[in-house]
């Protein structure tokens, strides 16, 4: 009986609990749930003027290349020492000489026939000088008369082509010696101790030291930002021609340069779309420490560098990390009431770190720079102002 009858008595227990519980139960009092603002950093609108810069890379070439040549024919008699691969040879500094015993003969040769010509050319002077007095006092015939000033004539001109010879035999003989157009960099020697050059024949070729210059390609739109006359032939002015920065890494460390954008290419590459700027750099004279912080060592030439050039004055625009551009050209708008909104803008320009914003923001509003994923259209935030 027990074991039938404690079943049944603990089931109709737990029906009654259940009963009770059900007929009886508690009442929650409905609570709205607290909303906590989201706290994000904002920046305050200023309206700046702010100067544009435009970025490119390029390699370093030589401003100046000459292939060397000779002038006149012989054989290499003395070779500078300076005159090898990597050598610095100043500007009318002596690098080479040829033989110059057959231009000292043909000199000479040339001053003997000087010489004879001169006599010749003044002796016919006279004869002429005195057949022409003899005609005054009619003992001298017309004939005579033609016959001296034609001898006077021919001497004149014999005269002329041994002194034009006599002065091309002083500048053969000068061209034995090969100097220096300027001062310059050997980048390769041709010929040998020795050696016989011809005429126009290669005999080095030199880079200029004193100067160099860097192809930095730009987009179109990129020469928009500087401030340099679009289509102008030649160089620009010194005023006009925008200061540049390059930096390079050389033996292990950074090292920057200063120089200016001297010219533009004419022609517009069809491939990049993208047009050639020249950058000239002026090379030290001397090892020395720059302002900037490093040695300033010349710019070795085939060095790919970084430039940074100077452009242009914008008035009146916003300046802002460019984190806070949303779907192309919005931006986050925290209002008075601590609200925020999408709002629409112009964008001027893109930049690596910032952007630059030409309209649709008021100075004083408050625009949110942290890095929200999900925002909503006026929800409720706490902004920490931040300065940038």
């Amino acid at each position: 009986m027990k074991r039938v009858l404690l079943p049944i008595v603990i089931l109709a227990g737990c029906i009654g609990l259940a009963s009770y519980l059900l007929r009886t139960p508690t009442q929650v009092a409905e609570v709205a749930p607290e909303i906590i603002p989201v706290t994000v950093r904002v920046a305050e609108v200023k309206l700046e003027s702010v100067q544009l810069t435009v970025e490119s890379q390029g390699k370093v070439q030589a401003a100046q290349t000459v292939n060397l040549s000779a002038a006149v024919a012989g054989p290499v008699s003395w070779i500078s020492p300076t005159l090898e691969a990597g050598g610095y040879v100043e500007a009318d500094q002596p690098l080479l000489r040829l033989d110059s015993s057959d231009f000292e003969t043909a000199l000479a040769r040339s001053s003997a026939s000087l010489q004879q010509a001169q006599a010749e050319s003044g002796h016919a002077d006279r004869e002429l000088a005195r057949i022409q007095e003899l005609a005054q006092q009619r003992l001298a015939s017309e004939s005579q008369l033609q016959d001296a000033l034609r001898a006077a004539e021919v001497g004149r001109a014999r005269l002329a082509d041994a002194q034009a010879n006599f002065r091309q035999a002083e500048l053969d003989l000068a061209r034995v010696e090969i100097k220096a157009p300027f001062n310059a960099i050997v980048q390769t020697r041709d010929v040998e101790l020795g050696q016989y050059v011809n005429r126009a024949q290669s005999v080095a070729m030199l880079l200029g030291a004193d100067e160099v210059e860097v192809r930095v390609p730009l987009a179109i739109r990129q020469l928009g930002y500087l401030d340099i006359p679009l289509g102008q032939r030649g160089e620009f002015t010194d005023e006009l021609a925008p200061p540049v920065m390059l930096t390079g890494y050389y033996g292990g460390q950074e090292h920057h340069w200063r120089g200016k954008l001297v010219r533009t290419e004419a022609a517009i590459d069809p491939n990049s779309n993208t047009v050639q700027t020249i950058i000239r750099v002026s090379q030290p004279e001397s090892l020395e420490k720059s302002e900037w912080g490093g040695s300033k060592i010349p710019l070795p030439i085939g060095l790919f560098v970084d430039a940074r050039i100077n452009g242009k004055f914008i008035d009146e625009v916003v300046a802002l990390p460019r984190s806070v551009i949303r779907n192309n050209n919005q931006v986050l708008v925290v209002d008075a009431e601590n609200k925020m909104y999408f709002r629409e803008v112009e964008v001027y320009r893109l930049e690596e770190d910032r952007v630059l914003i030409s309209a649709g923001l008021a100075p004083g509003e408050l625009i949110c720079i942290s890095p929200i994923q999900a925002v909503v259209n006026g929800m409720s935030v706490q902004p920490l102002t931040e300065l940038i």
